[in-house]
């Protein structure tokens, strides 16, 4: 796939690349569970409103730094694509990330990352922080804001904002698996 530039000589790209997006919730469970929740890239679906599926691409898949895996979106509108994503951090029970693969490939220019850090609480809980980076790489939301360029601000603010929204649900409903794994809030130690 090439690089999507608008006839402002770039400017698109540079406000697609770096695009962020965060949202965090504190759950009743120890990081240990909550991490393994996390990483378990087959639960995602039941959670995500866009992510409507996640799949090792090996055996036996799990989380580790270099595996892969794809990810079945779907946005609202009904479009459907699939990606391939790396795992770049597997630290049970800090923290768990991976990279989205454009069509090149290359790990060096990915689409995205995203990534969850979880940090203990007092009383066994712990706080969950989910952050998404866009680019370097190409992306739908890239080809998008090039394709309508004086709507590029507008096409990129609804993005961050869609990924805000799903984030937040996606952490919500984890956080209702945690907690509901251990009724009693902390869980066994």
């Amino acid at each position: 796939m090439t690089e999507f530039l608008g006839t402002d000589g770039g400017q698109i790209a540079d406000q697609v690349t770096g695009l962020t997006a965060a949202a965090e919730q504190v759950v009743a469970a120890r990081p240990e569970l909550v991490w393994d929740l996390v990483a378990d890239i087959t639960r995602v679906g039941g959670w995500s409103p866009e992510c409507i599926r996640a799949a090792w691409l090996a055996d036996p898949g799990r989380p580790q730094s270099g595996a892969r895996f794809t990810g079945h979106n779907r946005f609202p509108n009904g479009f459907e694509y699939e990606v391939t994503c790396v795992v770049t951090e597997a630290d049970r029970p800090r923290a768990f990330a991976w990279l989205v693969l454009d069509d090149s490939g290359d790990p060096a220019r990915p689409s995205a990352s995203w990534r969850y850090r979880i940090d203990p609480l007092p009383g066994g809980g712990s706080r969950v922080r989910q952050r998404f980076t866009h680019g370097p790489g190409t992306s739908y939301l890239r080809a998008a804001a090039a394709q309508a360029p004086d709507r590029a601000a507008e096409i990129i603010a609804a993005r961050r904002d869609g990924l805000r929204a799903n984030m937040t649900a996606t952490l919500r409903a984890m956080k209702a698996a945690a907690e509901s794994s251990h009724p009693t809030g902390a869980g066994p130690r």
